[in-house]
């Protein structure tokens, strides 16, 4: 008889069994939640693409559009994969980006643990990634699927990068370029990958060495005295950022999403980055009053750009102080530093001064000087190992609790968006989508308050003009209705959207020959715009063209094939056409 050694669980396997229960724990309730109406509705159900599913036409549509000002087929392919799966179950949605959150976290420990060989502080990292709290909206909110999926195979890249540092060969190259391109394709949000990388390089990977003692390390090569190969060898990657950086900029701006330089001017966007640095830490430590948006104000108080200054400048002179003795306070900081430069503001992309979603990786940096900073106490025995843990596990209590608690507001549209009105000021977004969402209710005078509150706020909130347009219109109030649609358009003369509603107002109105040229501008701005071609299809029936508007309607039908409206039109146009042939 033979004695067989019990299997002894690594302490890995329990760690990340952990960080599975907590994150689980955390979010779960999401898969209770609805659709909210904050591009949710471009993204998934209002999206005609995206509504079919997996299909071949799909496909082509998610590597060739520019949709949501953003080129990001991955995404698109990941929302259309859940609504073959799940339908257009708002819950199962939900738990997909909850699913993408928790293998982040479990990637984000097995790195650092790899990388360092010191298991708790990597666990602490990935701990506090999981569960804080800034990071609630790109869990939570499922227009931001993009940002989960991107740092999913950033962080795929990065423990491929792992295994080529072990071995340096192409063969083990090729998965990090790979997943770095796969991750560029759902965000452009991991363009700084490379950069990443060579501050890795510098520590913990310790491949070379700027003025601290050689030590032993877990992965890599022995260091070496220079590190421009090392840049060398990430040219493949900065190409393939600069391309993507290309791309992005079409996008966006194709997309109307980036501001044009005289509505921010540079001085304004910069000191905006300056404050935004410090907020985000401010809200690293203490997050209260989070919001869906933040409005930007065009311009900051001076005491508060002094000091956003004193705390970003402070904190470089201090990295810079421990560069030697302390290295992974500098990697720490530049990391938060640099990764946030592609949404910090420089660009402006959107009418909001900072967004949480923005945070989900940069954080990550800011965990690695929490961490350690931890583990340095410890070691110095400034504080007991054991208070040491009581206090990270009050921390990450503290930090559960508050994340349970902003969970709640991404229930629905209503709770969403009534919390940001409490918490922000001047947000006229938030009047907007509270507005839309009781429009949807049939509130319709609430609506008209909030949607002329984000008016009175923002005069130029094309969004709004056409909201309020859509009431009258609805209301029978036609002449309203072209007014605030004529205001939209003013305002933003390539939103298609007014043009088909101005073109539906018109059509009511009788003035067929006047509503047909707003129908071919929407057509033009969006060419699967299948509500435009039953308009246009509509109007030509009017003006006498019948064999023009079944060739509308039949668009409309091919771009969505569950579009009852365009198949009664094409039915009854039919039927008058066989029998005024007989």
């Amino acid at each position: 008889m033979t004695n067989t050694a019990p299997c002894k669980i690594r302490p890995e396997t329990w760690i990340s069994l952990f960080l599975i229960l907590i994150t689980f724990a955390t979010y779960a309730r999401v898969g209770t939640f609805d659709f909210d109406n904050y591009d949710t509705a471009r993204y998934i159900y209002e999206n005609n693409q995206v509504k079919n599913g997996i299909s071949g036409e799909g496909l082509r549509w998610a590597f060739t559009t520019t949709s949501a000002s953003n080129w990001h087929p991955i995404t698109w392919l990941s929302h259309m994969l859940d609504v073959q799966l799940f339908g257009l179950n708002p819950g199962a949605h939900h738990l997909t980006n909850l699913l993408f959150h928790i293998a982040n976290s479990i990637l984000l420990f097995l790195i650092f643990s790899k990388m360092t060989g010191n298991i708790w502080p990597s666990s602490l990292i990935a701990a506090l990634f999981a569960i804080h709290p800034l990071h609630v909206q790109s869990v939570a909110w499922l227009a931001e699927r993009k940002d989960l999926i991107s740092t999913f195979f950033g962080l795929l890249a990065i423990w491929c990068y792992l295994r080529y540092t072990q071995r340096p060969r192409v063969y083990r190259y090729v998965p990090v370029f790979v997943f770095f391109i796969l991750g560029l394709m759902a965000k452009p949000m991991i363009v700084t990958l490379p950069f990443v990388l060579l501050l890795m390089d510098y520590w913990p990977l310790r491949r070379y060495q700027i003025g601290y003692p050689r030590q032993n390390f877990s992965c890599g090569p022995p260091p070496t005295p220079t590190g421009i190969h090392l840049f060398l060898e990430k040219i493949p990657l900065f190409i393939v950022a600069a391309a993507s950086c290309m791309v992005t900029v079409y996008a966006q701006t194709s997309g109307g999403a980036v501001s044009s330089i005289g509505s921010y001017p540079l001085h304004v966007r910069l000191l905006n980055a300056l404050v935004s640095y410090a907020s985000y830490i401010g809200k690293t430590f203490w997050p209260a009053k989070l919001a869906v948006f933040y409005p930007h104000p065009g311009y900051w108080p001076l005491w508060q750009i002094l000091a956003s200054a004193l705390v970003v400048a402070a904190t470089t002179v201090i990295a810079l102080i421990f560069i030697k003795s302390r290295p992974w306070f500098i990697v720490g900081w530049l990391w938060f530093l640099g990764t946030l430069v592609p949404v910090i503001g420089l660009v402006q992309v959107g009418t909001q001064a900072m967004a949480d979603r923005y945070t989900y990786v940069p954080l990550i940096g800011i965990f690695i000087v929490l961490s350690w900073g931890l583990t340095e106490l410890v070691k110095h025995s400034m504080i007991g190992r054991w208070k040491t843990a009581v206090f990270a596990a009050v921390v990450l209590g503290v930090l559960l609790s508050v994340t349970w608690k902003q969970i709640g507001y991404w229930k629905n549209s209503i709770t969403l968006f009534e919390r940001a009105l409490e918490v922000t000021e001047n947000n006229y977004v938030a009047h907007n989508n509270l507005g839309h969402r009781l429009m949807e209710l049939g509130k319709t005078e609430d609506a008209i308050k909030h949607y002329r509150n984000a008016l009175a706020l923002n005069p130029s909130f094309e969004t709004a003009h056409l909201n309020l347009g859509f009431i009258y219109s609805s209301q029978g109030e036609l002449n309203q209705a072209i007014y605030h649609y004529s205001k939209a358009l003013e305002i933003n003369p390539d939103y298609a959207v007014a043009y088909n509603n101005l073109g539906n107002a018109l059509y009511r109105l009788g003035q067929s020959n006047k509503a047909i040229p707003n129908y071919l501008k929407a057509i033009k701005i969006n060419p699967d715009y299948a509500e435009a071609y039953n308009g246009l299809g509509a109007a030509l029936i009017r003006q006498g063209d019948v064999k023009g508007a079944v060739n509308c309607f039949k668009k409309a039908i091919s771009i969505n094939p569950d579009y009852h409206g365009a198949q009664t039109n094409l039915k009854n146009t039919l039927r008058a056409l066989k029998k005024g042939s007989s």
